[in-house]
């Protein structure tokens, strides 16, 4: 691939990291903010219900506002946007202000993530939209493997505020890459709000955005409170739970790997054998909590199914969109997949409020298995329909 196309990639990819680092930091950092402002776990987990359900609906709206604005233009204000707010996270002296700067990073996220698949594969060849798609796929990862434990050490040293201020710092550095080297890409802006509904009747698009939304939901049912489920339940010390959130990450390379590979020779079989395994790695959490190795095992599997699900749910909504609405699909397929965080980190509160952190996993599985079965017995149906048709998008 031609070195100007490697320069945009690696700044979208650079976004990426920071942008996913930025949504799940707070993760690892819950009790420590929690102790810091005198909330419960479940109270402060709502930092994480109301960043997503902001970009749940604020991503289609903002998205058709700003649907005949150029792309840079619009890349180079989403990050702008991203590091005042993510400044203003790090000064915030209480809950409530700490709650509004994360819903004003919630905006850029959502104009963000709209355009950023689209943008992917837009600034390089043809040959090279899947392994654009899979080079940000490592973004998520790498977010994963140290901008999360990277976060969390860096809050537990020096306090939870200058984990974000670490943040704003590496998106100032992010936006003057992008500003140099970004090129200008046209957006032909022939979309409508009248054509809104064609989307909503392309029984593909739909499809994958029930996957999304059912999956989602278990995996942040889950995934939110692994902090408090891994020290509290499992009884792993500080360290380990920052070794278990590592291993999740780097496992989501193996991922990125196989997506690249294999994934067009074995689509019909990947998607849905990604939600089961999913599901299973879950639900054995619950059984597993005496023993470290299997924990860090299933951490693994979970982190590479994870990022595999991220990639392959970007890759079915570009294939099924038309063209022209990419973005807006995309803003759908935003919104929706944090619909799902919202409902997921809701879901883990009040089953913690009500049983206890323990019982997470086992409602996490439900969702996912629950996803699986849908995938695996209409919506691998439709896709494959809808490719031997010819009506869906090479990618």
């Amino acid at each position: 691939m031609a070195f100007r196309q490697w320069l945009p990639l690696i700044g979208l990819t650079v976004s990426v990291f920071i942008f996913n680092m930025s949504e799940f930091m707070p993760v690892g950092l819950l009790t420590s903010i929690a102790d810091d402002f005198g909330t419960s776990e479940s109270q402060t987990g709502l930092i994480i219900s109301f960043y997503a359900w902001a970009v749940a609906i604020c991503s289609l709206p903002l998205m058709l506002l700003l649907r005949k604005v150029d792309y840079r233009p619009m890349l180079l204000m989403a990050v702008l946007t991203f590091t005042v707010f993510q400044f203003l996270s790090g000064i915030s002296t209480s809950y409530w202000m700490l709650m509004a700067s994360r819903i004003g990073v919630a905006l850029a996220h959502s104009v963000f993530w709209s355009i950023a698949a689209p943008l992917a594969v837009s600034v390089v060849e043809f040959r090279y939209h899947r392994f654009a798609l899979s080079v940000m796929a490592v973004g998520t990862s790498v977010a994963m493997i140290l901008g999360l434990p990277l976060g969390r050490v860096i809050g537990l040293a020096m306090g939870w505020r200058m984990s974000f201020f670490t943040i704003a710092a590496v998106s100032v550095l992010t936006l003057l890459l992008l500003t140099a080297v970004f090129p200008q890409i046209r957006n032909p802006g022939t979309f409508t709000v009248k054509r809104m509904p064609d989307i909503y009747r392309n029984r593909v698009l739909v499809g994958v955005y029930v996957m999304i939304v059912v999956f989602v939901t278990g995996h942040f049912t889950c995934y939110s409170y692994i902090e408090p489920f891994l020290l509290d339940a499992a009884g792993l010390s500080e360290g380990s739970v920052t070794v278990a959130l590592t291993v999740f990450g780097i496992a989501g390379i193996a991922g990125s790997i196989i997506f690249t590979k294999f994934y067009d020779r074995s689509r019909y079989h990947i998607v849905p054998a990604v939600l089961l395994f999913s599901g299973l790695s879950m639900l054995m959490f619950g059984f597993a909590l005496d023993n470290a190795v299997l924990l860090m095992a299933l951490c693994a599997l979970w982190g590479m199914c994870y990022t595999l699900f991220c990639v392959i749910s970007q890759n079915e909504t570009l294939r099924a969109a038309p063209f022209d609405a990419a973005p807006v699909a995309m803003s759908l397929q935003s919104g929706i997949f944090n619909a799902g965080i919202a409902s997921g980190s809701i879901v883990g509160g009040i089953v913690i409020d009500l049983r206890s952190v323990n019982n997470i996993c086992f409602v996490a599985s439900a969702f996912a298995l629950a996803a699986f079965l849908f995938t695996y017995l209409w919506l691998i149906r439709r896709i494959r329909e809808n490719a031997e048709s010819g009506r869906e998008n090479s990618l």
